[in-house]
């Protein structure tokens, strides 16, 4: 049986974010709607600010896999946009 210490150990802890985590987490989602807007208009534009924006907050949170997509995607919507 699992003592209780080790229970609580793995239980997710809720936490406060630091301004700068709320800051990016609204920026993220500024990204996102900027992705959405994007898909609609086809804007290499809107593609390259949403990717840059969503970046920024899954940096702040240290997600680096989501970091390497998006700046694959950044990339690849930049390199369109030159050849346009």
């Amino acid at each position: 049986m699992v003592s209780y210490k080790i229970k609580k150990f793995l239980i997710e802890r809720r936490r406060r974010l630091r301004p700068s985590e709320r800051m990016a987490t609204r920026v993220g989602y500024m990204g996102a709607g900027f992705l959405i807007a994007a898909q609609w208009t086809l804007e290499p534009v809107l593609y390259i600010l949403g990717f840059v924006c969503v970046m920024i907050q899954t940096g702040t949170r240290k997600q680096w896999n989501l970091v390497a997509l998006n700046l694959n995607g950044l990339v690849a919507w930049i390199k369109h946009l030159i050849t346009l």
